[in-house]
Protein backbone atom coordinates (compact mmCIF):
# COMPACT_ATOMS: atom_id res chain seq x y z
CA UNK A 1 0.00 0.00 0.00
CA UNK A 2 1.69 3.01 -1.01
CA UNK A 3 0.39 6.70 0.60
CA UNK A 4 3.24 8.79 -1.56
CA UNK A 5 1.97 11.36 -3.90
CA UNK A 6 3.22 11.37 -7.31
CA UNK A 7 5.36 13.95 -8.85
CA UNK A 8 2.15 15.48 -10.26
CA UNK A 9 0.17 15.59 -7.21
CA UNK A 10 3.09 17.20 -5.87
CA UNK A 11 3.19 19.69 -8.35
CA UNK A 12 -0.33 20.68 -7.92
CA UNK A 13 0.06 21.01 -3.59
CA UNK A 14 2.95 23.57 -4.59
CA UNK A 15 1.00 25.49 -7.17
CA UNK A 16 -1.69 25.79 -5.03
CA UNK A 17 0.44 26.41 -1.54
CA UNK A 18 2.05 29.87 -4.41
CA UNK A 19 -1.39 30.50 -5.14
CA UNK A 20 -2.17 30.90 -1.38
CA UNK A 21 1.04 32.82 -0.33
CA UNK A 22 1.00 35.32 -3.24
CA UNK A 23 -2.50 35.98 -3.02
CA UNK A 24 -4.56 34.98 -0.12
CA UNK A 25 -2.28 35.11 3.30
CA UNK A 26 -1.46 38.52 3.06
CA UNK A 27 -4.94 39.60 2.23
CA UNK A 28 -7.28 37.29 4.36
CA UNK A 29 -7.42 39.47 7.72
CA UNK A 30 -8.57 42.40 5.63
CA UNK A 31 -11.03 41.07 4.07
CA UNK A 32 -12.53 39.33 7.21
CA UNK A 33 -12.29 42.88 8.91
CA UNK A 34 -14.33 44.26 5.74
CA UNK A 35 -16.62 41.58 4.59
CA UNK A 36 -14.72 41.76 0.94
CA UNK A 37 -15.96 39.26 -1.74
CA UNK A 38 -12.16 39.37 -3.67
CA UNK A 39 -13.45 38.42 -7.32
CA UNK A 40 -10.70 39.84 -8.48
CA UNK A 41 -8.33 37.33 -6.96
CA UNK A 42 -10.91 34.83 -7.52
CA UNK A 43 -10.71 35.36 -11.79
CA UNK A 44 -7.07 34.88 -11.05
CA UNK A 45 -7.80 31.53 -9.15
CA UNK A 46 -9.81 30.32 -12.63
CA UNK A 47 -6.03 31.53 -14.22
CA UNK A 48 -4.76 29.25 -12.47
CA UNK A 49 -7.79 26.23 -13.11
CA UNK A 50 -8.59 26.19 -9.27
CA UNK A 51 -12.69 27.16 -10.35
CA UNK A 52 -12.73 23.80 -12.49
CA UNK A 53 -10.50 21.38 -10.68
CA UNK A 54 -12.59 18.63 -11.35
CA UNK A 55 -15.06 19.23 -14.58
CA UNK A 56 -14.05 17.28 -16.67
CA UNK A 57 -10.93 18.71 -19.30
CA UNK A 58 -14.06 18.15 -22.73
CA UNK A 59 -15.71 21.30 -20.82
CA UNK A 60 -12.75 23.16 -20.37
CA UNK A 61 -11.79 22.19 -16.97
CA UNK A 62 -8.64 20.49 -15.34
CA UNK A 63 -10.28 16.87 -15.30
CA UNK A 64 -8.42 15.98 -12.20
CA UNK A 65 -9.65 13.76 -9.67
CA UNK A 66 -11.53 13.90 -6.13
CA UNK A 67 -7.96 13.17 -4.14
CA UNK A 68 -6.43 15.79 -6.55
CA UNK A 69 -8.28 18.64 -5.64
CA UNK A 70 -8.33 17.64 -1.95
CA UNK A 71 -4.81 18.45 -2.39
CA UNK A 72 -5.03 21.91 -4.09
CA UNK A 73 -7.56 23.11 -1.50
CA UNK A 74 -5.56 22.33 1.61
CA UNK A 75 -3.03 24.06 0.40
CA UNK A 76 -5.35 26.97 -0.85
CA UNK A 77 -6.88 27.04 2.83
CA UNK A 78 -3.55 27.89 4.29
CA UNK A 79 -3.89 31.59 2.91
CA UNK A 80 -7.59 32.02 3.13
CA UNK A 81 -10.56 29.55 4.60
CA UNK A 82 -13.18 31.71 3.99
CA UNK A 83 -12.46 32.43 0.24
CA UNK A 84 -11.21 28.65 -0.35
CA UNK A 85 -14.37 27.44 0.81
CA UNK A 86 -16.31 29.91 -1.78
CA UNK A 87 -13.77 28.36 -4.86
CA UNK A 88 -15.08 24.83 -3.35
CA UNK A 89 -18.68 25.40 -3.85
CA UNK A 90 -17.75 27.48 -7.26
CA UNK A 91 -16.09 24.19 -8.25
CA UNK A 92 -18.89 22.30 -7.41
CA UNK A 93 -21.65 24.60 -9.32
CA UNK A 94 -19.23 23.92 -12.26
CA UNK A 95 -19.10 20.81 -12.10
CA UNK A 96 -22.92 19.74 -12.09
CA UNK A 97 -23.39 21.94 -15.21
CA UNK A 98 -20.54 20.36 -16.92
CA UNK A 99 -22.02 17.15 -16.26
CA UNK A 100 -26.00 16.93 -16.55
CA UNK A 101 -26.22 20.15 -18.39
CA UNK A 102 -27.53 20.36 -21.97
CA UNK A 103 -25.48 21.41 -24.68
CA UNK A 104 -26.87 25.01 -24.98
CA UNK A 105 -26.45 25.53 -21.92
CA UNK A 106 -22.87 24.31 -21.24
CA UNK A 107 -22.00 26.74 -24.20
CA UNK A 108 -23.33 30.05 -22.68
CA UNK A 109 -21.96 29.47 -19.23
CA UNK A 110 -18.91 26.93 -19.05
CA UNK A 111 -16.13 28.97 -20.53
CA UNK A 112 -17.23 32.15 -18.00
CA UNK A 113 -17.47 29.60 -15.00
CA UNK A 114 -13.85 27.83 -15.70
CA UNK A 115 -12.70 31.25 -16.63
CA UNK A 116 -13.94 33.31 -13.79
CA UNK A 117 -15.49 35.40 -15.29
CA UNK A 118 -18.67 34.48 -14.05
CA UNK A 119 -19.27 33.00 -10.45
CA UNK A 120 -21.17 30.60 -9.32
CA UNK A 121 -23.69 29.83 -6.09
CA UNK A 122 -25.45 26.81 -5.21
CA UNK A 123 -28.71 26.56 -3.87
CA UNK A 124 -30.18 23.78 -2.10
CA UNK A 125 -31.18 24.66 1.63
CA UNK A 126 -34.09 26.93 2.53
CA UNK A 127 -35.54 28.44 5.41
CA UNK A 128 -37.61 25.42 6.60
CA UNK A 129 -35.46 23.08 5.12
CA UNK A 130 -31.67 22.45 6.14
CA UNK A 131 -30.24 19.10 6.99
CA UNK A 132 -34.21 17.41 5.92
CA UNK A 133 -33.09 18.78 2.46
CA UNK A 134 -35.63 16.35 0.31
CA UNK A 135 -38.56 18.35 2.01
CA UNK A 136 -37.24 21.34 0.38
CA UNK A 137 -40.92 23.60 -0.81
CA UNK A 138 -38.99 25.69 -3.45
CA UNK A 139 -40.95 24.52 -6.51
CA UNK A 140 -40.53 24.96 -10.39
CA UNK A 141 -43.95 24.87 -12.36
CA UNK A 142 -43.55 23.64 -16.36
CA UNK A 143 -45.68 26.25 -18.39
CA UNK A 144 -44.61 25.46 -21.99
CA UNK A 145 -41.12 25.43 -22.93
CA UNK A 146 -40.51 27.24 -19.46
CA UNK A 147 -40.27 26.57 -15.97
CA UNK A 148 -41.45 29.39 -13.41
CA UNK A 149 -39.74 29.23 -9.70
CA UNK A 150 -41.24 30.61 -6.68
CA UNK A 151 -39.92 29.78 -2.93
CA UNK A 152 -36.60 31.05 -1.20
CA UNK A 153 -33.14 29.62 -0.39
CA UNK A 154 -31.14 30.65 2.96
CA UNK A 155 -27.13 30.75 3.90
CA UNK A 156 -26.54 31.03 0.30
CA UNK A 157 -22.90 31.90 0.05
CA UNK A 158 -21.93 34.13 -2.77
CA UNK A 159 -25.65 35.34 -3.26
CA UNK A 160 -26.15 39.02 -4.81
CA UNK A 161 -22.16 38.80 -5.81
CA UNK A 162 -22.62 35.83 -8.00
CA UNK A 163 -24.41 35.38 -11.84
CA UNK A 164 -25.82 31.92 -11.68
CA UNK A 165 -27.68 29.95 -9.42
CA UNK A 166 -27.75 26.08 -9.19
CA UNK A 167 -31.25 25.63 -7.57
CA UNK A 168 -32.95 22.75 -6.41
CA UNK A 169 -36.68 22.56 -6.60
CA UNK A 170 -39.65 20.98 -6.69
CA UNK A 171 -41.39 19.66 -10.05
CA UNK A 172 -43.46 16.98 -8.30
CA UNK A 173 -46.10 17.20 -5.73
CA UNK A 174 -45.85 18.15 -2.13
CA UNK A 175 -44.97 14.98 -0.68
CA UNK A 176 -43.11 13.55 -3.40
CA UNK A 177 -40.12 13.96 -1.92
CA UNK A 178 -36.47 13.34 -2.69
CA UNK A 179 -37.98 11.83 -6.44
CA UNK A 180 -39.76 15.31 -7.39
CA UNK A 181 -36.81 17.27 -6.89
CA UNK A 182 -34.94 18.90 -9.88
CA UNK A 183 -32.16 21.24 -10.56
CA UNK A 184 -31.96 24.52 -12.64
CA UNK A 185 -29.28 26.94 -13.60
CA UNK A 186 -31.06 29.96 -12.88
CA UNK A 187 -29.31 33.35 -14.10
CA UNK A 188 -28.77 35.38 -10.64
CA UNK A 189 -30.50 38.74 -12.33
CA UNK A 190 -33.34 37.22 -13.50
CA UNK A 191 -36.84 38.99 -12.88
CA UNK A 192 -38.02 37.99 -9.72
CA UNK A 193 -34.83 37.11 -8.03
CA UNK A 194 -34.23 39.06 -4.86
CA UNK A 195 -31.63 39.16 -2.52
CA UNK A 196 -31.80 39.63 1.26
CA UNK A 197 -29.14 41.32 3.73
CA UNK A 198 -25.36 40.07 3.87
CA UNK A 199 -25.75 38.24 6.74
CA UNK A 200 -23.45 39.48 9.84
CA UNK A 201 -21.65 36.17 10.47
CA UNK A 202 -19.14 34.65 12.85
CA UNK A 203 -16.69 33.90 10.39
CA UNK A 204 -16.48 33.10 6.56
CA UNK A 205 -16.75 36.96 6.68
CA UNK A 206 -14.76 37.13 2.47
CA UNK A 207 -17.95 35.92 0.93
CA UNK A 208 -21.45 37.28 1.25
CA UNK A 209 -24.40 34.77 2.74
CA UNK A 210 -27.77 35.84 1.47
CA UNK A 211 -31.35 34.59 1.27
CA UNK A 212 -32.35 34.52 -2.10
CA UNK A 213 -36.06 34.80 -2.93
CA UNK A 214 -37.67 33.29 -5.94
CA UNK A 215 -41.09 35.07 -7.19
CA UNK A 216 -42.29 33.54 -10.13
CA UNK A 217 -38.90 33.18 -11.53
CA UNK A 218 -39.21 32.09 -15.36
CA UNK A 219 -36.60 30.41 -17.09
CA UNK A 220 -35.91 28.10 -20.08
CA UNK A 221 -36.41 24.14 -20.05
CA UNK A 222 -33.12 24.25 -21.25
CA UNK A 223 -31.38 25.76 -17.77
CA UNK A 224 -32.89 22.02 -16.32
CA UNK A 225 -30.05 19.98 -15.17
CA UNK A 226 -30.68 16.14 -16.44
CA UNK A 227 -34.31 15.17 -16.22
CA UNK A 228 -37.27 16.00 -14.04
CA UNK A 229 -36.66 14.44 -10.54
CA UNK A 230 -33.19 13.60 -10.88
CA UNK A 231 -32.13 16.93 -9.07
CA UNK A 232 -31.74 15.57 -5.41
CA UNK A 233 -29.68 13.19 -6.88
CA UNK A 234 -27.33 15.09 -8.27
CA UNK A 235 -27.27 17.04 -5.16
CA UNK A 236 -26.28 14.29 -2.97
CA UNK A 237 -23.27 13.69 -5.66
CA UNK A 238 -22.36 17.12 -5.72
CA UNK A 239 -22.54 16.60 -1.62
CA UNK A 240 -20.40 14.14 -1.58
CA UNK A 241 -17.24 15.89 -3.19
CA UNK A 242 -18.51 18.70 -1.24
CA UNK A 243 -18.20 17.25 1.91
CA UNK A 244 -14.44 15.99 0.80
CA UNK A 245 -13.64 19.61 -0.14
CA UNK A 246 -14.51 21.21 3.25
CA UNK A 247 -12.58 18.96 5.46
CA UNK A 248 -10.25 19.81 3.31
CA UNK A 249 -10.58 23.18 3.46
CA UNK A 250 -10.27 22.24 7.38
CA UNK A 251 -7.15 20.19 7.02
CA UNK A 252 -5.53 23.55 5.59
CA UNK A 253 -6.80 25.53 8.53
CA UNK A 254 -5.06 23.20 11.31
CA UNK A 255 -1.88 22.92 8.98
CA UNK A 256 -1.57 26.51 9.25
CA UNK A 257 -2.81 26.61 12.88
CA UNK A 258 -0.11 23.78 14.01
CA UNK A 259 2.42 25.88 11.45
CA UNK A 260 1.62 29.25 13.74
CA UNK A 261 1.77 27.63 17.36
CA UNK A 262 4.86 25.27 16.62
CA UNK A 263 6.98 28.77 15.95
CA UNK A 264 5.06 30.85 18.47
CA UNK A 265 6.75 28.01 20.86
CA UNK A 266 10.00 28.21 19.94
CA UNK A 267 9.78 32.59 19.92
CA UNK A 268 8.02 33.22 23.37
CA UNK A 269 10.20 32.67 26.62
CA UNK A 270 8.31 32.63 29.96
CA UNK A 271 10.24 31.50 33.29
CA UNK A 272 13.84 32.19 31.18
CA UNK A 273 12.93 29.31 28.90
CA UNK A 274 11.41 29.14 25.39
CA UNK A 275 7.76 27.31 25.45
CA UNK A 276 9.10 24.55 23.52
CA UNK A 277 10.86 23.65 26.31
CA UNK A 278 7.79 22.57 28.42
CA UNK A 279 6.79 19.36 27.87
CA UNK A 280 3.19 19.60 28.68
CA UNK A 281 3.77 22.24 25.44
CA UNK A 282 5.43 19.74 23.49
CA UNK A 283 2.85 17.00 24.28
CA UNK A 284 -0.22 19.60 23.30
CA UNK A 285 1.62 20.14 19.96
CA UNK A 286 2.27 15.96 19.14
CA UNK A 287 -1.34 15.35 19.94
CA UNK A 288 -2.85 18.54 17.74
CA UNK A 289 -0.14 17.09 14.66
CA UNK A 290 -1.52 13.18 15.84
CA UNK A 291 -4.77 14.55 14.42
CA UNK A 292 -4.22 16.37 11.84
CA UNK A 293 -2.39 13.08 10.35
CA UNK A 294 -5.34 10.59 11.30
CA UNK A 295 -7.78 13.58 9.90
CA UNK A 296 -5.72 14.02 6.79
CA UNK A 297 -5.44 9.96 6.11
CA UNK A 298 -8.96 9.69 5.87
CA UNK A 299 -10.22 12.31 3.52
CA UNK A 300 -7.56 11.25 1.28
CA UNK A 301 -8.76 7.59 1.75
CA UNK A 302 -12.51 8.75 0.91
CA UNK A 303 -11.62 10.67 -1.60
CA UNK A 304 -9.74 7.61 -3.48
CA UNK A 305 -12.81 5.68 -2.41
CA UNK A 306 -14.87 8.24 -4.04
CA UNK A 307 -12.67 8.23 -7.47
CA UNK A 308 -12.88 4.42 -7.85
CA UNK A 309 -16.79 4.30 -7.39
CA UNK A 310 -16.63 2.79 -4.20
CA UNK A 311 -20.21 2.13 -3.11
CA UNK A 312 -19.74 2.94 0.28
CA UNK A 313 -17.94 6.01 -0.42
CA UNK A 314 -20.97 7.97 0.46
CA UNK A 315 -20.70 6.75 3.60
CA UNK A 316 -16.32 7.32 3.83
CA UNK A 317 -17.27 11.03 3.03
CA UNK A 318 -19.15 11.38 5.96
CA UNK A 319 -16.85 9.72 8.10
CA UNK A 320 -13.73 12.32 6.52
CA UNK A 321 -15.79 15.11 6.95
CA UNK A 322 -17.06 14.65 10.41
CA UNK A 323 -13.42 13.64 11.34
CA UNK A 324 -11.86 16.34 9.17
CA UNK A 325 -13.73 19.04 10.14
CA UNK A 326 -13.83 18.34 14.46
CA UNK A 327 -10.55 18.18 14.00
CA UNK A 328 -9.94 21.33 12.39
CA UNK A 329 -11.90 23.35 14.81
CA UNK A 330 -10.05 21.78 17.81
CA UNK A 331 -6.69 22.18 16.43
CA UNK A 332 -7.33 25.65 15.32
CA UNK A 333 -8.70 26.00 19.01
CA UNK A 334 -5.72 24.60 20.58
CA UNK A 335 -3.22 26.71 18.58
CA UNK A 336 -5.09 29.61 20.02
CA UNK A 337 -5.21 28.69 23.51
CA UNK A 338 -1.00 28.01 23.29
CA UNK A 339 -0.63 31.78 21.96
CA UNK A 340 -3.02 32.97 25.52
CA UNK A 341 -3.90 36.32 25.05
CA UNK A 342 -1.99 37.21 21.71
CA UNK A 343 -4.49 34.22 20.39
CA UNK A 344 -7.27 36.40 20.86
CA UNK A 345 -6.47 39.44 19.43
CA UNK A 346 -7.24 40.20 15.64
CA UNK A 347 -3.87 41.22 15.28
CA UNK A 348 -2.91 37.63 15.51
CA UNK A 349 -4.43 34.89 12.73
CA UNK A 350 -5.41 32.81 15.67
CA UNK A 351 -9.12 34.18 16.14
CA UNK A 352 -9.72 33.88 12.61
CA UNK A 353 -8.95 30.39 11.82
CA UNK A 354 -11.03 29.55 14.82
CA UNK A 355 -14.03 31.83 13.59
CA UNK A 356 -13.73 30.17 10.02
CA UNK A 357 -13.53 26.51 10.83
CA UNK A 358 -16.41 26.53 13.29
CA UNK A 359 -19.13 26.67 10.38
CA UNK A 360 -17.37 23.56 8.64
CA UNK A 361 -18.98 21.27 11.28
CA UNK A 362 -22.38 23.01 9.94
CA UNK A 363 -22.42 23.03 6.90
CA UNK A 364 -22.45 20.35 4.27
CA UNK A 365 -24.66 18.31 6.26
CA UNK A 366 -24.03 18.85 9.87
CA UNK A 367 -21.75 16.59 11.24
CA UNK A 368 -25.00 15.11 13.61
CA UNK A 369 -25.93 14.45 10.34
CA UNK A 370 -22.95 12.34 9.26
CA UNK A 371 -23.20 10.34 11.95
CA UNK A 372 -26.52 9.53 11.09
CA UNK A 373 -25.49 8.59 7.75
CA UNK A 374 -22.67 6.52 8.53
CA UNK A 375 -24.61 4.53 10.77
CA UNK A 376 -27.58 3.87 8.89
CA UNK A 377 -24.69 2.21 6.76
CA UNK A 378 -23.23 0.39 9.21
CA UNK A 379 -26.78 -1.45 10.35
CA UNK A 380 -26.80 -3.02 6.71
CA UNK A 381 -25.67 -6.87 6.98
CA UNK A 382 -22.03 -7.17 6.36
CA UNK A 383 -20.79 -3.29 6.44
CA UNK A 384 -19.03 -3.43 9.53
CA UNK A 385 -17.58 -6.54 8.72
CA UNK A 386 -16.35 -4.51 5.40
CA UNK A 387 -14.78 -1.88 7.27
CA UNK A 388 -11.82 -4.08 8.11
Amino acid sequence: MDFSLTEDQRALQQAAADFARAELVDNAADWDARSHFPVEVIKRAGEAGFLAIYTPEAAGGLGLSRLEASLIFEQLATGCISTTAYLTIHNMATWMVANWGGAALQEAWLPRLVSGEALASYCLTEPGSGSDAASLRTKAVRDGDDYVISGSKMFISGAGATDLLVVMARTGGPDSGAGGVSAFAVPADAAGIEYGKNEEKMGWKSQPTRLVSFDGVRVSATHRLGEEGEGFKFAMKGLDGGRLNIASCSLGAAQQALTLARDYLGDRQQFGRPLSAFQALQFKLADMATELTAARLMVRHAAWRLDHGDPEASAYCAMAKRHATDMGFTVCNEALQLHGGYGYIKEYPLERLVRDTRVHQILEGTNEIMRVIVARRLLADGVVESLA
